[in-house]
């Protein structure tokens, strides 16, 4: 699957997120709707629990609002969120 720019300078708070490898154990399954973000992590809530993962040791599917189901590194995603939103990103694809 290929992933533009696009998708990674987006925003991000509000979007439904699964975890589905990350270097560490306890993060992996976890999912929810992203309800702030950080330089370095994600807070996620799911059914009244909020969890803050790290963002550059996993691997994420977000769920985008037309269904499409997209794996980001995690790394990609690391930096300030309003950075992020203004950063050129080259293609590696």
């Amino acid at each position: 699957m290929n992933i533009t720019p696009e998708i990674i300078s987006s925003e991000l708070i509000e979007t439904n997120l699964k975890i589905t490898r990350s270097r560490n154990p306890n993060y992996i399954g976890i999912y929810g709707k992203v309800i702030d973000e950080t330089k370095k992590t994600f807070v996620i809530s799911n059914a009244g629990k909020t969890k803050m993962v790290v963002k550059g040791i996993s691997i994420f599917h977000f769920s985008l609002s037309d269904g499409t189901i997209v794996e980001i590194d995690g790394r990609l995603l690391v930096g300030r969120p309003e950075d992020r939103l203004k950063k050129c990103i080259k293609r590696l694809w």
